[in-house]
């Protein structure tokens, strides 16, 4: 027995040396720095244009490592020589191909990145060579048709790869052909479309073709093809559809869709496009030949049509879109660490259309299921993993239109315990009487056997120990006599470690005062009690807790307070208590080492919740019967309910109900007073002693039934127009009058005096105005008028009766003893008798038509009078200038006939220079001013008089007239300066003012020389004390 136990220990010796030394994953493993490849930078697939300049193409490959990456490169699935001097360079990760041609390097690429740990291969990139060729050099034959008919121009474009855009020349370059709803440029064939043709289509035309690749673009032309146009033919045919998009269209999501139709027409065909299983997006909503979707998804899936149609009828094509997609992942796999001999399950995900299937590899190569590792699909299984498992894994997803990988790293693991870096907590405290779990986790793999022991004591499982299956420790219903030392034993293969702590017992927490419950008021405040003994060398914190989610005192504006800063008091207040602050509330006491709680609950009463459910039946044309679902009452009975409606837009509104008061206990009524023909939406509120409640949601939106009006329209108004008409005008009726659909007006009148009535109907709820005419209809007669409304259930009341008269006519006659007189140089006064009011209407007023001598009246202008008065003046003339002047009266049809013309000439204009040399002197209680007279020119009016106006800050202005140079007012003795404007007067009116300031000192003036020119003295200039100042202010109109 002894040799063969030896002989076993010396072999688990020996295994955990060789695992201990191996290089893969000993406990060395746990270190950051040794991980396998993690791309950065994969290649990308390119287009390469043949024809281009560029001598190199450069495929990226970067990965993160440690050790550093070695780079390998496949092309078409077999590794590539990468010798020193070859085409093929490796630059870091990268593949440096030099000279590319499409015979030699076209083709699939994969970059392998390697390091001790594993390697990882890149995703696919495709090496594509790109050309476009010359066009025929062939002429192509003319195109010949009737004008008047479609016609199509085929492009035939050279070899080329990829696909190309296309343009059309007419005649020369660069007049291309516009994209109107008549031409159409196919951009999958290039062919070019008329839908009809006319003479401006004659001409010689080229086809552009561009081919557009990574970072080149090249544009070839046809040789020209003449388009003939023969007699024109003006018949009108149906639409053809000549360009049609295929009856299958593939493509992937997020690419962009084009769908081409286009037809031949006379007229041109409008296009429609619709989607014929589903409805077509706003956004793509189009009358153009072509239908783009800029980015498919499955939901774009479907049928699709076109429709051309003109006057002549329509022809339709319709197509499917079947949209695919990439593989794209679902779940991937991520870094793993396991233990030697454990089990691992990794899963990864695809989805895609068609449905990918999905592969692994490992460090690069394909993985197939073997002895201990099974592959099914999306699931890879290990079974008692080993060291050699470790390494790079690769979960590839594919279908026919890509593929994708996702890496991650399996590090398989042997390490003996160890407690390093979760050893058992040096100081354990407990409550007397509680619970204590003490775990026990140190780092080990395989996973290690564990043993605890208190002192000496190995501990087993009883009534009060456990040690669970993981190595927890659990002592239960603890005493002072279970303080001391517990170890945790840690053994595996690999070896054994142990870790110690102490326990230490102190007193439990308890409640000594525990929260009552309560029921409280909507706003009230309450204070729950929660007091609590506990272990005087703990800290005692208190947590409280509304229906078992923790109470937040720190939320801002929030109702909970701490009643109290004592240890051992852990007093709540709510303040200003809502419906939502009732519930459970849990008061804990809680030391590092155990808790004590109690329960308390309250109840806030409020008023009543909002009601449910809102139902609208029994729709009638004024009564709606409204049912609902009762609310929370909230702890409080619901008294009575309050219903309301609005109109859409509009706001809410007490209605009247059936019953009247609706008690607390109904659960339907019926709604009064409504409008018919009217959307209503619906709400109830209820009630309660302790106030009311939020209203329920809105009903659905209703009409009421139709009904025949009920209110007559106002505002019968009515008057003007051309002779022999009856205008009548009214306030249309807005909505909520009309009752019902098929609303208008029924108009009755007759003329005043006559008994038999005309009616006239003028359908729209819009209409203002109705207008009768008859030759028949005297000018101004009074009509009586009434209106009604009417719909399609009925009419309704009729207005009171209002007095509207007929158009009236222009007056016939003209004012006499027409006379005019000039009173000013811009200015003249006209006067004339009045005519007497005829029946053709009411007069306004008159119109002085006036005009220079020389000019034709119609060049005239005109003023007219607001009133009848028999006198006006005319302002704004030119002196000395003779006027031709007429007068009409006018009433609101226009102006009757002229008077005969009367002549008028305007004054001369007054002297254009002010007074001069003003001169002033004080005494005790008044002033005497002088200037020098001015003297008319031969071309300005006489001087008969001067005007000065005299003004202070402490008294009204006053103006004085003289027909002398001078002039002597009484002043108050209390004024020290004063503002005077002295100007001529005569017959052509008030000429130009001088303007002085005259300061009181001393008695004695100042005089200065044609103060009108002078300029003023400077601001800051100071005069003799002796002398009166005069500073010049400028010219003012008085």
């Amino acid at each position: 027995m002894g040799t063969a136990r030896r002989r076993k220990s010396h072999l688990l010796l020996l295994v955990a040396v060789v695992l201990v030394s191996a290089p893969a994953w000993s406990s060395a493993r746990g270190s950051q720095a040794t991980f396998g490849p993690v791309f950065e930078d994969q290649p990308l697939g390119l287009l390469f244009p043949e024809e281009s300049t560029e001598e190199k193409v450069t495929l990226a490959c970067r990965a993160r490592a440690s050790p550093p990456a070695t780079y390998r490169w496949k092309m078409n699935g077999t590794e590539m020589k990468l010798e020193p001097g070859s085409r093929h360079q490796l630059v870091g990760g990268n593949l440096v191909i030099m000279n590319p041609t499409k015979a030699q390097d076209a083709g699939v690429y994969q970059c392998l990145a390697s390091n001790p740990v594993g390697t990882v291969v890149s995703r696919e990139a495709v090496l594509r060579f790109g050309f476009l060729q010359e066009f025929s050099k062939e002429e192509r034959d003319p195109v010949k048709t009737h004008e008047g008919w479609g016609v199509m121009l085929p492009c035939n474009p050279p070899a080329h790869y990829p696909g190309l855009s296309y343009r059309w020349l007419l005649n020369e370059f660069p007049n291309f052909i516009p994209t109107d709803g008549r031409h159409f440029v196919s951009q999958t064939t290039g062919n070019l479309y008329i839908a009809r043709t006319n003479a401006s289509d004659l001409g010689n035309y080229s086809c552009l073709a561009t081919s557009h690749m990574d970072f080149s673009t090249k544009s070839v032309f046809s040789k020209f093809a003449q388009l003939n146009l023969a007699a024109e033919d003006t018949r009108l045919f149906a639409p053809s559809i000549k360009a049609k998009f295929p009856a299958e269209t593939y493509a992937l999501v997020g690419q962009q869709v084009t769908l081409e139709c286009f037809a031949f027409g006379n007229p041109v065909p409008r296009i429609k496009w619709r989607k014929v299983d589903g409805s077509l997006s706003p956004q793509w909503a189009t009358a153009e030949p072509t239908l783009q979707i800029p980015s498919v998804g499955f939901e774009d899936e479907g049928t699709y049509e076109c429709e051309a149609e003109n006057s002549k009828g329509r022809d339709t094509v319709q197509g499917r879109i079947i949209v695919q997609a990439q593989p794209e992942w679902l779940k991937v796999i991520s870094d793993m660490e396991a233990d030697i001999g454990s089990n691992l399950h990794w899963g990864c995900a695809a989805a895609g259309k068609p449905r990918p299937t999905v592969r692994w590899l490992r460090n690069g190569e394909p993985l197939a299921s073997q002895a201990r590792v099974e592959v099914m699909a999306g699931d890879l299984r290990f079974s008692k993993l080993s060291l050699e498992d470790s390494g790079m894994y690769q979960c590839v997803a594919e279908n026919k239109h890509g593929t994708i990988y996702a890496s991650a790293e399996l590090a398989v693991q042997a390490l003996a315990p160890d407690f390093r870096l979760n050893p058992v907590r040096r100081l354990i405290p407990a409550a007397r009487g509680g619970e204590i779990i003490i775990p026990c986790q140190p780092r080990a793999a395989p996973k290690a056997v564990v043993l605890w022991s208190k002192g000496t004591e190995i501990l087993v499982n009883s009534s009060r120990v456990t040690v669970t299956p993981d190595g927890t420790l659990i002592i239960r219903n603890i005493s002072r006599s279970d303080e001391g030392k517990y170890t945790c034993f840690a053994e595996n293969f690999m070896g054994k470690a142990n870790s110690t702590g102490i326990l230490s017992v102190r007193d439990a927490t308890k409640i000594t005062l525990a929260p009552s419950s309560a029921d409280i008021n909507l706003g009230d405040n309450l204070t729950l009690q929660c007091h609590a003994s506990h272990d005087p060398t703990m800290d005692l914190t208190f947590i409280w807790m509304l229906d078992d989610f923790p109470i937040d005192f720190d939320k801002p504006g929030g109702h909970y307070r701490r009643a109290s800063v004592k240890e051992t008091v852990g007093d709540l207040s709510i303040l200003n208590a809502q419906l939502r602050h009732g519930g459970k509330y849990t008061c804990m006491a809680q030391t590092v080492v155990d808790s004590a709680s109690k329960e308390a609950t309250v109840l806030v009463r409020g008023p009543p919740g909002p009601p449910g459910g809102v139902v609208v039946r029994e729709i009638g044309d004024t009564t709606v019967q409204l049912s609902w679902s009762r609310g929370f009452d909230n702890h409080s009975p619901i008294a009575k309910y309050t219903l309301q409606a609005r109109t859409l837009p509009g706001k809410w509104k007490q209605v009247r109900t059936n019953p009247a008061n609706i008690e607390g206990n109904a659960e339907t009524a019926q709604v009064l007073g409504l409008t018919p023909w009217m959307d209503y939406e619906f709400r109830v509120v209820a009630s309660n002693i302790l106030g009311t409640g939020e209203p329920s949601g809105p009903s659905s939106k209703i009409r009421t039934k139709e009904a025949a009006p009920s209110v007559a329209p106002s505002g019968l108004s009515g008057g003007g127009g051309a002779p022999g008409e009856l205008i009548v005008n009214w306030t249309p009726m807005s909505r909520e009058y009309q009752n019902g659909d098929g609303f208008g007006y029924l108009l009755s009148f007759r003329r005043q005096g006559s008994t038999s009535w005309q009616t006239a109907r003028v359908p729209g709820a819009d209409a203002q105005y109705f207008v009768y005419s008859n030759e028949s209809v005297r000018p101004y007669t009074p009509f009586e008028v009434k209106i009604r409304s009417y719909n399609r259930r009925g009419e309704g009341p009729e207005s009171l009766t209002a007095l509207v008269y007929s158009a009236e006519e222009e007056p016939r006659v003209a004012p006499t003893k027409v006379w005019a007189q000039g009173v000013a140089s811009s200015e003249m006064n006209v006067t004339w008798e009045p005519v007497q009011q005829d029946m053709n209407g009411i007069l306004l007023g008159y119109e002085i038509r006036y005009w220079k001598a020389g000019d034709k009246e119609a060049a005239a202008d005109r003023v007219r009078t607001a009133g009848l008065d028999t006198t006006a003046l005319v302002t704004g003339l030119h002196p000395n200038t003779k006027y031709h002047v007429t007068v009409r009266a006018y009433n609101r049809a226009g102006t009757g006939p002229a008077s005969p013309a009367a002549n008028a000439t305007t004054m001369k204009p007054p002297p254009r220079r002010p007074p001069g040399n003003i001169s002033w002197t004080f005494s005790s209680s008044s002033l005497s001013i002088k200037w020098d007279p001015v003297v008319a020119l031969r071309n300005e009016s006489a001087v008969t008089g001067y005007k000065m106006l005299y003004q202070n800050d402490l008294h009204p202005p006053t103006l004085h007239l003289t027909n002398k140079n001078w002039i002597e007012i009484a002043v108050p003795e209390d004024i020290g300066h004063a503002l005077v404007q002295i100007r001529t007067t005569g017959p052509g009116g008030d000429g130009v003012p001088a303007e002085v300031h005259i300061v009181k000192n001393g008695g004695t003036s100042m005089m200065v020389e044609n103060s009108a020119v002078s300029p003023a003295p400077h601001p800051g200039t100071v005069l003799s004390h002796s002398v009166v100042t005069l500073i010049l202010i400028g010219y003012l109109e008085l």
